[in-house]
């Protein structure tokens, strides 16, 4: 498959904003917080719709990946976080304690396939 997305995260986040993941969430104490409505997020009211990984071009350390996300109360938006050598320890082990029943790859833009 011909894939226009394969190293452009800001192509990705466009995309899912396009489909309505428009949120945007900053991570601090230990919580997934919405950044316009200050609502704070547990690992159990996150669920991973789909996540995508990138390795820098120029350099194989510059790590990340982009989760994108829905709520337990129905917020939609990304998340784009650094892994590896430039991996956020605490955000890193707040996905990681997201129950992994609530990871699905249903709306992953890369899984789309025409309705032929």
């Amino acid at each position: 498959m011909d894939n226009n997305y394969d190293k452009h995260e800001i192509d990705y986040i466009n995309h899912y904003q396009g489909k309505g993941y428009c949120c945007n969430f900053l991570f601090r104490d230990g919580r997934l917080i919405d950044t316009e409505t200050k609502y704070e997020y547990t690992p159990e009211e996150i669920f991973i719709v789909a996540e995508h990984r990138y390795e820098g071009m120029s350099n194989p350390d510059d790590m990340s990946i982009l989760y994108v996300i829905e709520t337990a109360n129905k917020i939609k938006g990304t998340y784009l976080m650094g892994y590896g050598p430039s991996a956020e320890l605490e955000a890193a082990e707040f996905f990681k304690d997201i129950p992994k029943e609530q990871f699905s790859e249903i709306k992953n833009i890369n899984e789309d396939k025409p309705n032929h």
